[in-house]
């Protein structure tokens, strides 16, 4: 049987040749081994086996630096980790556990001063110097069973979209459809409504899901079904916000319509625009309506 290509001749250390010339990495450790791509020698420390003979580290590293990754129909690197998602229950679990201990009480959290400041009140929009309202209280919940509902649609939703649409791409989708959510109330709700939750972002990533299943050409029922299901319970069960769940989903769709059918050419370029347009289409729709309470 050969010897291996890294192990130094039999009875004859590596070190006691000074005929040989000297590792890149390691100038004491004289080899006779060299890598198959640079050609550099190297010591059996700095070697690793590849798909023919063995590399050195380095152009291992090159190698692996230089590989494109696969990405997906929406042009994001496909990654199994999720971070978006996991961030954002973190948040929303947050924010309860303030306006809960602030209340001091568990089931009545809203009556916390941070609750007050953050919630969706349109008077208070209206004024001109609290538009913070229209984002911030998608980051509230009317008690645990509110905040566990919306965290278990998110985590459902996240693990699928995420991965696919990458972090970005899926943090726009999420929070523009949050935004579209608390316009939609600015815009058509009534002028002392209070209204909090994370449902119009979560709406918005169910409108993204019948999207993307549409743009792969699968089976849209599941998703139609889904959605359906939810729309019926916004319009049946009270204290619910179907302006909220609407705007979310409409904004949700139309954002996750310009990602997934931009052109593959300037395809960067396409996404911005779209996720930027759609976002200073709500600002001015916000203005106007404020222009019309006022």
């Amino acid at each position: 049987m050969a010897d291996s290509p890294i192990s130094p001749p039999p009875g004859e250390p590596i070190g006691a040749r000074p005929d040989l010339p000297v590792c890149v990495r390691h100038p004491d450790r004289a080899t006779g081994l060299r890598c198959v791509r640079c050609d550099r020698p190297a010591c059996p420390e700095c070697l690793r086996e590849a798909s023919v003979g063995y590399q050195c580290v380095d152009c291992v590293n090159e190698g692996r630096s230089t590989v494109r990754r696969p990405r997906t129909f929406v042009g994001a690197e496909f990654s199994q980790r999720m971070v978006v998602t996991p961030v954002l229950i973190a948040v929303n679990v947050l924010m309860y556990a303030i306006t809960a201990l602030q209340a001091g009480d568990l089931m009545r959290n809203q009556s916390s001063p941070l609750f007050l400041d953050f919630v969706m009140w349109t008077r208070a929009v209206a004024a001109g110097d609290e538009w913070w309202r229209l984002v911030t209280s998608g980051f509230l919940h009317y008690g645990p069973a509110h905040l566990a509902l919306n965290m278990i649609a998110l985590y459902v939703l996240g693990r699928d979209l995420e991965p696919v649409f990458g972090k970005l791409r899926f943090s726009a989708v999420y929070l523009v459809s949050l935004l579209g959510g608390g316009v939609a109330v600015y815009l058509f709700g009534g002028v002392d409504t209070f209204v909090a939750g994370a449902s119009g972002a979560v709406y918005g990533l169910m409108g993204a899901m019948l999207v993307a299943v549409l743009r792969l050409k699968l089976n849209p029922g599941p998703a139609l079904g889904v959605i359906g299901l939810n729309v019926v319970l916004s319009f049946t069960l009270p204290g619910i916000s179907l302006l909220g769940h609407l705007g979310g989903l409409v904004i949700g769709a139309a954002v996750t319509a310009g990602l997934v059918y931009a052109p593959v050419q300037k395809r960067d370029n396409w996404q911005t625009s779209a996720v930027v347009g759609a976002f200073v289409l709500l600002v001015v729709l916000a203005f106007v309506r404020t222009g019309q309470l006022v």
